[in-house]
């Protein structure tokens, strides 16, 4: 049954790049690259693979760290951006865009206020006694969504409402418009460092969904696994914030998507997640680009397909999570 899905799942990898890499305003065939279609090239190198192989990181990288969330809060309502760094990340962008700044900076403001936010939730959650650790840090990072959300309403409140307001907007509905070559240098390191721990860690992942005491007896530092384990894919969930916007549901969706393929064993959840969410992102943004005349934000259609697929899920129960 493994090797059947790894199989079938690396066949839908490849022709999901290929159609991915032909689909388009203008649709590029492989008799065009065959014959070194100078057009056809150009649209090729410059625009479509570097969109392509960052749909996918992206995708990887939200349902990498979806998974990891809900496993270790043992919660299948938990998100990516439970611990504000979304939010956090959003007020970098939307503070760089006030400010001018270029398109290095504004990733690198994201990505630092990203961080930011968690820092914050993590260290108002230790202040919080009395409580589940697990329960404090989920409010903190409530309360460190708000406050940056809060920052976020400001700032499009002052701004110039003809160019930077919009820019603003757009920015925040997610979106791979903006991605070039060189980002994918930059993007591709961090992701793929931040994912190696882990998938190294997906073992220990079983361990930390039995009971506090029951991990504990095994000989596992749940603390330390934790906090490792929030910081990764904290890690992720800022970095595509800081490159494509908020791009919602992914991380939500696609472990349950995953769950039900394969069950609840994270030897197969995190590599399955990873694999799933590049092609679901994929496919997603085909259609973002090709839909309609214009570009429609991912993060419109992400809501579109996730909130239907997620009320599915919780009508017919937590199938995948026994």
């Amino acid at each position: 049954m493994k090797c059947k899905h790894i199989c079938i799942t690396i066949i839908i990898i490849f022709v999901s790049f290929i159609f991915s890499l032909g689909i388009g305003r203008y649709p590029i065939s492989i008799n065009d690259i065959l014959n070194n279609d100078i057009k056809a090239m150009s649209v090729f190198l410059q625009l479509r693979l570097p969109r392509v192989l960052a749909a996918f990181l992206i995708g990887s990288a939200l349902a990498c760290s979806g998974a990891c969330f809900q496993g270790i809060f043992k919660n299948p309502l938990v998100s990516p951006n439970i611990l504000g760094a979304a939010s956090g990340a959003s007020f970098g962008v939307a503070l760089a865009i006030l400010f001018s700044f270029k398109i290095q900076y504004i990733q690198l403001t994201a990505f630092c206020f990203g961080l930011l936010a968690v820092f914050m939730t993590l260290m108002m959650s230790r202040n919080i006694p009395r409580h589940d650790p697990s329960l404090s840090l989920v409010l903190s990072g409530m309360l460190v969504q708000g406050l940056f959300s809060a920052l976020v309403s400001l700032i499009k409140y002052v701004c110039d409402p003809y160019e930077k307001l919009p820019t603003i907007t757009f920015w925040l509905m997610g979106g791979l418009g903006n991605i070039s070559l060189n980002d994918l240098i930059p993007l591709g390191s961090i992701l793929t460092l931040a994912m190696i721990p882990l998938i190294l860690l997906r073992w220990k992942m079983n361990i930390l969904a039995l009971p506090e005491e029951e991990a504990i007896a095994l000989g596992v530092n749940t603390k330390f696994l934790r906090r490792i384990i929030i910081i990764c894919a904290t890690l992720l969930s800022s970095c595509v914030v800081s490159f494509a916007g908020v791009i919602g549901w992914v991380g939500l969706v696609v472990p349950h998507m995953v769950r039900i393929m394969v069950g609840s064993n994270y030897k197969l959840v995190i590599p399955f997640s990873i694999m799933i969410g590049g092609v679901y992102l994929l496919i997603v943004d085909d259609i973002a680009r090709s839909a309609v005349a214009f570009e429609i934000p991912l993060g419109i259609i992400t809501s579109l397909f996730g909130i239907p697929f997620f009320a599915y899920l919780l009508i017919k129960g937590r199938k995948g999570w026994s």
